[in-house]
């Protein structure tokens, strides 16, 4: 089963806006409830059973089960004849509002750490109708449930084959989008490595390098916008909380915030396309950017995204059938991509100079050439037994492996002709 995402703009009234809007607080107020209930059923445990806390005491009966899920859901018809407001949103999009509590609650009993939060105002910003009986999108329209038509730009029609599945709204600033996720019942094998291979090595003085010497510079999307974010932002910081002024003024800040990221996820699309048609393998480093973005330089690491870079890219050589891969990323910018000798450097040092073999280039490029390198002996090997194979054996940069086995002619012999 293959699932895709399309995202479209959609156009709704000033009617239809307000409705939305209302819906939005009404499974804010059902997402909070709920997560009270867990909470208070968690802190009438944490005492031992034969004594109570000094501060404060959850009396709840001792055979309590656990607000699960299914259980929530089952209260939900009850509290709708209590609290009619509950009525007014289309009931699939209000039970999906309590399973996205209990997905975030699985996944803090995975981890171990990030409780679910309660939701401010303003901070719930997502639909999602999961269920459609026919096809709800049109050329021009878009059809939900006690809402009715929306106009929507398809600038990209849905793929023939695929089913819409649910409809996701979103609200970024003032803007309205439609996740639509589509369906099909179709198997799409993984690219196998073939063709041409190359490195890409990702910095902040270079957004990125290739074994190819390409070179691309940072475009610096948050910090060319700065001053005029700081100037809306001071602006903001004077007007009166939830007055009208501070909401028109909430909406400029959100309005750039907004212009800055899909400006940043454009420039992303378009060098992962443009890697896409250099070479028919991507090998790019396996780093964590989240430890990065917490040290000196985190504004700039945040600014250029590392991250959904790497997403992107992985996504993009998928959808073209090339081969994606990650490497290791210890001592790629130590180390010689000609000879495999060290050559060590500081970070003011740009220029890789090897006393060994006397390779010279930029210092980026060659830790491109060496992720290059590594990305082929990664490929060359089976799983993690260790054992090889002859897969890239003729590819640019394969000589240098020690593989133990050897792809042969098909003219030679193997076997002695019978007699």
């Amino acid at each position: 089963m293959l699932t895709i995402t399309h995202r479209y703009r959609i156009y709704p009234d000033a009617t239809q806006e307000q409705q939305f809007i209302e819906w939005m607080e009404i499974c804010r107020g059902a997402f909070n409830y709920a997560l009270r209930e867990i909470k208070d059923w968690c802190n009438s445990r944490k005492c031992l059973i034969d004594r109570c806390s000094l501060e404060k005491e959850y009396i709840l009966p001792a055979d309590l089960k656990f607000p699960s899920e299914i259980q929530q859901l089952n209260n939900l018809p009850r509290a709708k004849k209590e609290f009619p407001r509950l009525s007014e949103v289309p009931s699939q999009v209000l039970q999906q509002a309590i399973k996205q509590l209990h997905k975030g609650w699985e996944y803090f009993q995975k981890r171990g750490f990030g409780f679910p939060r309660f939701k401010k105002y303003g901070q719930f910003k997502s639909l999602l109708f999961p269920q459609f009986k026919e096809n709800p999108v049109t050329n021009s329209h878009v059809l939900l449930p006690k809402i009715g038509a929306i106009p929507i730009n398809l600038h990209r029609p849905i793929p023939t084959g695929f089913v819409v599945k649910q409809i996701r709204i979103l609200r970024k600033a003032d803007r309205w989008y439609a996740s639509i996720s589509l369906q099909c019942d179709v198997t799409v094998p993984d690219p196998v490595p073939h063709g041409y291979p190359i490195g890409v090595d990702i910095g902040l003085e270079k957004f990125l390098a290739t074994s190819d010497g390409v070179i691309v510079k940072p475009p610096k999307f948050l910090k060319s916008r700065q001053s005029e974010l700081k100037l809306l932002q001071r602006r903001l910081s004077r007007k009166q909380k939830r007055s009208k002024n501070y909401e028109k003024q909430r909406l400029k800040v959100a309005r750039l915030h907004h212009k800055i990221d899909n400006t940043r996820k454009d420039f992303h699309y378009k060098q992962a396309h443009a890697l896409c048609d250099t070479g028919d393998m991507v090998f790019i480093e396996d780093l964590d950017y989240r430890t990065s973005a917490k040290g000196m330089f985190g504004k700039q690491m945040l600014d250029a995204a590392f991250g959904q870079f790497r997403s992107i890219v992985k996504y993009v050589c998928w959808k073209r059938g090339k081969f994606f891969g990650e490497v290791d990323a210890r001592g790629t910018s130590q180390e010689c991509p000609e000879c495999n000798g060290e050559v060590k450097k500081d970070l003011s040092v740009r220029i890789h100079d090897c006393p060994h073999c006397g390779y010279k280039t930029d210092r980026d490029v060659a830790a491109g050439q060496n992720i290059r390198n590594r990305g082929i002996k990664l490929i060359s090997t089976v799983g993690q037994t260790g054992i090889e194979s002859a897969c890239a054996d003729e590819l640019p940069g394969a000589e240098v492996t020690q593989s133990r086995q050897v792809s042969k002619s098909r003219k030679r012999v193997t076997r002695k002709p019978k007699k």
